[in-house]
């Protein structure tokens, strides 16, 4: 289990670490700049850092020297030509009206990043582009794969394609309204099998590196669509994660419920339990070793943004989600109004960590039986973790 904690505020990173007296905080680096998420590849060590500056805007930074020294490194980009399909914004009762609007790609976010193999590097982004580097980050090229799917228009380079996606937007990108990728998750035993996780298409899979993809959304429900059972357009993950060694196994946090797959995300099946709190939200872990246990850190509801009745929990299943135990040892259970964001909760072994809106980092060191509070008064927590 690692004593560090890596996390991603709007302020800056922060290394969060277990000494002899408990966990300690202390800034890492890019103090005052906004940091999407931080995270440390197994495989060179190398500590990365996706920055969405309000000024500068979305840039990678990285350190070689375990967070002593930072620079910007080699920058995401699109290549001239990218083009995608906007659709019209959703209205208040309901999606937008009139046709997508095709229109030249610009970086808006750098989202999440993953680490199949030594050398290769994925980065998800806003507006819904997959970017792999297969020499450590020195060079960067959009999947065109996935960029150009048929869900999506098709290619657009040259022309209309079929003129029309299936790929709505995310308001995670503030000034625009378009899809992104906030999950990729590798297989641990093949570097080329990869899903990826779009706000909103659902989920995709890949097993060639991204050269072709086919839609892995069975089984999801929406509840709120005309059409709930749509293989692409609407399905609005919050998070997927996958079991490092039972890779067949897979949770999502879901914009309508809790879902899990056991036969490696050929099928879901709802496994919310809204009595016991396990419904809303955005993260999800799940537990290295038995792909049936998950944790969650539940809200109220889309449109109650905080904790549920006043006080802070945390959900686990260790079957599947067919049962639920609310945890909330050490937590605060009065006035407490943290919202955790998707990429804010993260397990290692025996511990858990996450932090909230309100700057709050909790850890728990045995499987979330219990927590401590080990910050307070950070900036808004953005990605928490372990490495």
């Amino acid at each position: 289990m690692s004593d560090r904690i890596l996390v991603g505020t709007r302020k800056g990173t922060f290394a969060v670490r277990r000494g002899p007296s408990g966990w300690k905080p202390s800034l890492l680096g890019h103090g005052g700049q906004g940091v999407n998420y931080a995270a440390r590849d197994p495989f060179t060590g190398t500590l990365w850092a996706l920055l969405g500056h309000g000024h500068w805007g979305a840039k990678l930074s990285r350190s070689k020297d375990d967070g002593a020294t930072w620079a910007d490194a080699p920058q995401v980009k699109y290549p001239a030509g990218a083009r995608h399909y906007v659709p019209p914004p959703p209205s208040e009762t309901g999606a937008g009206e009139g046709a997508p609007t095709l229109k030249p790609a610009t970086l808006l976010k750098l989202w999440v990043m993953d680490f199949p193999r030594k050398g290769r590097v994925l980065v998800g982004t806003i507006p819904g582009g997959l970017f792999v580097s297969d020499d450590g980050g020195e060079h960067w090229e959009l999947n065109r794969g996935l960029w150009d799917h048929e869900s999506r228009g098709g290619p657009l380079w040259d022309g209309p394609g079929n003129g029309t996606t299936k790929w709505f937007g995310t308001p995670a990108a503030e000034g625009d309204f378009a899809p992104g990728i906030h999950s990729v998750v590798t297989h641990p035993k093949d570097p080329d099998h990869w899903i990826v996780a779009i706000s909103t298409a659902g989920v995709f899979e890949t097993r060639d590196a991204g050269r072709t993809w086919r839609s892995r959304n069975q089984g999801l429900v929406m509840d709120y669509a005309p059409n709930p059972t749509d293989e692409w357009a609407g399905h609005d993950p919050h998070l997927v994660v996958r079991c490092p060694n039972q890779p067949q196994c897979l949770w999502q946090q879901n914009h309508c419920g809790v879902f899990f797959s056991d036969d490696g995300a050929a099928t879901w099946r709802k496994v919310s339990a809204p009595d016991a709190g396990a419904h809303f939200g955005f993260p999800v872990a799940v537990d290295r070793d038995d792909g049936r246990t998950a944790w969650l850190v539940p809200g109220k509801s889309d449109m109650h943004r905080t904790t549920i009745d006043g006080g802070l929990m945390v959900a686990r299943t260790t079957d599947g989600g067919t049962t639920w135990t609310q945890l909330r040892k050490g937590l605060p259970q009065e006035h407490a109004y943290d919202v955790v964001y998707r990429h804010a909760l993260h397990g290692d072994g025996d511990r858990l960590a996450f932090g909230s809106t309100t700057g709050n980092l909790y850890v728990s060191e045995d499987r979330g039986d219990s927590w401590r509070t080990v910050a307070n008064n950070l900036p808004p927590v953005y990605s928490v973790r372990f490495g």
